[in-house]
């Protein structure tokens, strides 16, 4: 089953990428919340569908499409030994100060959530280089 939400008219085409921020609090007394409010916070979704339903929403005091939408990989490192295609790993910010490591931003860079589920969809063979001497390796995620 597609995971589904509302997007204004705007934004509401395939391929479109957003960050799911959310509910505001204007959606708490809305009546689509529960179609809307079903994504989870900090993950990055594509438009995949657009149906030709729409709602009035209050947060874009406008239109909204309903959507089906898919979760977008994203690269992160993991410990080496963790790297198994299919398997689940719960992946955080590390306390990494190594501004100069290439793999900062997908290892301890402020977009990285503080504790998240993601399921390993692919791995990069060759070792991911780390400045404090972890053993990582870099995958793509969802």
């Amino acid at each position: 089953m597609p995971e589904i939400t509302l997007l204004a008219v705007a934004e509401a085409r395939p391929g479109f990428e957003f960050v799911y921020q959310g509910g505001a609090p204007v959606c708490r007394t809305c009546p689509y919340r529960h179609a809307c409010l079903t994504l989870e916070t900090g993950r990055r979704y594509a438009v995949t569908v657009v149906r030709a339903v729409t709602h009035p929403c209050a947060l874009q005091e406008s239109e909204a499409h309903v959507v089906e939408v898919k979760p977008v990989p994203r690269a992160l490192v993991v410990d080496a030994r963790s790297a198994v295609v299919g398997s689940q790993v719960e992946v955080g910010r590390y306390p990494c100060r190594r501004l100069d490591c290439p793999n900062w931003s997908i290892c301890a860079g402020p977009t990285l959530p503080a504790k998240q589920r993601y399921r390993i969809e692919s791995i990069v063979e060759e070792p991911a280089e780390c400045r404090i001497g972890r053993t990582l390796k870099r995958v793509d995620a969802v």
